[in-house]
């Protein structure tokens, strides 16, 4: 059993987990006759979809009082949203290629969708590469504050996702969840912080 949750909990399990929705991208790529732009959304949808759970986890964390499960979650969120840097990437990546020259990706700019995306992507840079202890270590306080521009950049990829695609339903079911999780930690908070303050007066 303890063999199992070394196995479980190690980091290498972690990031194997993370990167299975890419090895079918992956593999799309390296295959002759594959259409880029059939690869372009499940990259961009993966993305958003470690954006949203390392942003769900600490109001579940309020909502759940700290449960086992999301603790464990809360000890890897930085693995999430490391991973929803490199599938975002990936996404660039697979879109530049199937633009293949400057000139197509120019005349892109002028859609709002377009450049969501790449101020969304601008704003992983930063994000994915001070996701290390090195960089925690250096930035102090301001650590945390530079990746408060998560938020911002999960609201460029919803944009993003529903001015490109067209369909607000898709992009709805999987920002929701993460809307109102942001409510309830946004109301939660302000309920401890009234509480501390009546505290105090007492």
């Amino acid at each position: 059993m303890s063999y199992l949750r070394a196995f479980w909990n190690s980091p290498y399990t972690f990031w194997f987990i993370l990167a299975l929705p890419g090895l079918p991208i992956i593999g799309g790529l390296l295959r002759e006759g594959e259409k880029l732009e059939h690869l372009l959304h499940p990259s961009g949808e993966f993305a958003a979809r470690f954006l949203i759970v390392s942003l769900m986890i600490t109001p579940l964390m309020f909502l759940t009082n700290g449960q086992r499960w999301v603790r464990w979650l809360l000890a890897r969120r930085r693995y999430i949203g490391v991973a929803a840097g490199c599938y975002a990437a990936l996404h660039l990546a697979i879109y530049l290629l199937d633009k293949g020259s400057l000139g197509p990706i120019l005349e892109d700019l002028v859609k709002i969708g377009i450049w969501t995306g790449w101020l969304a992507s601008l704003i992983f840079i930063p994000l994915t590469i001070t996701s290390n202890d090195w960089s925690i270590s250096k930035l102090g306080r301001s650590w945390k504050s530079l990746q408060k521009l998560a938020y911002p950049a999960a609201a460029l990829v919803l944009a993003h996702w529903i001015l490109l695609d067209f369909k607000i339903g898709p992009a709805l079911v999987h920002f929701t969840p993460l809307i109102l999780l942001q409510a309830y930690r946004y109301v939660h908070v302000t309920n401890k912080r009234k509480e501390r303050k009546l505290t105090a007066h007492a």
